[in-house]
């Protein structure tokens, strides 16, 4: 009986100790896999999206037309690299009843960003940097203020079909972010008889138009 019963146990033991051995194997293969893949996605380029607020602004300035952009750049995955934007460009063209119209040419003029002051319960812009190139990771997302100027170019009232694009490092295409933009007759008086540097804006959230079968997306002024 007993020399049955060491058996018995010996023969546990042995399946125990084959169990633990494929156990610590396959956390061993689970370890190396994590840490493959890992490494893997730290090596790969950054993914950057582009995401656009609600609100762009434009406005008279000199004898031409500012507009000012504000995206969000910003990529969800880990990785040790960054990207770099080099250049912006924006560019609207005249669609529909006003496609024959003259194309403005813009400039990225500088970078700026916009705090609100409590004494005078106003938000002022202030200029931060000129145009210059800025760096996008995973720990640095970026909210830069682009404005954009075209000389000798004002709105007409139309509609406007828009893109940002953003020049990046070494190989990669560049990012493109579309838009529309409804200029009213209301609007385009507002700008045309408005001082220097005055600011309107133009909003794509707007309940009112949401409901609209005609280009509901696209950015209007809230007075319309």
């Amino acid at each position: 009986m007993n020399g049955t019963n060491e058996r018995a146990a010996e023969s546990r033991r042995a399946r125990s100790d084959s169990v633990h051995k494929w156990t610590a194997t396959l956390a061993a293969v689970v370890a190396l896999t994590l840490s493959i893949y890992t490494f893997a996605e730290l090596q790969q380029k950054p993914k950057i999206d582009v995401t656009f607020p609600h609100l762009l602004r434009t406005g008279p300035v000199d004898s031409g037309t500012a507009f000012q952009i504000q995206p969000t750049l910003s990529t969800r995955f880990k990785t040790q690299d960054v990207d770099l934007i080099r250049d912006a460009h924006l560019q609207l063209t005249p669609v529909g009843s006003i496609s024959s119209s003259r194309k403005p040419i813009f400039y990225w003029h500088e970078t700026g960003t916009y705090a609100y002051d409590f004494t005078s319960d106003q938000v002022n812009y202030h200029w931060t940097s000129d145009p210059a190139p800025f760096i996008v990771s995973q720990d640095k997302p970026q909210q830069p203020t682009l404005v954009f100027w075209a000389n000798n170019w004002t709105f007409r009232p139309g509609q406007y079909e828009g893109s940002l694009q953003l020049s990046r490092s070494e190989n990669h295409s560049p990012l493109v972010k579309t838009f529309c933009l409804i200029v009213s007759k209301k609007a385009a008086d507002e700008v045309h008889g408005a001082e220097q540097r005055q600011i309107f804006f133009f909003r794509d959230d707007l309940p009112q138009f949401h409901s609209s079968k005609k280009s509901p997306d696209c950015y209007r002024r809230e007075t319309d």
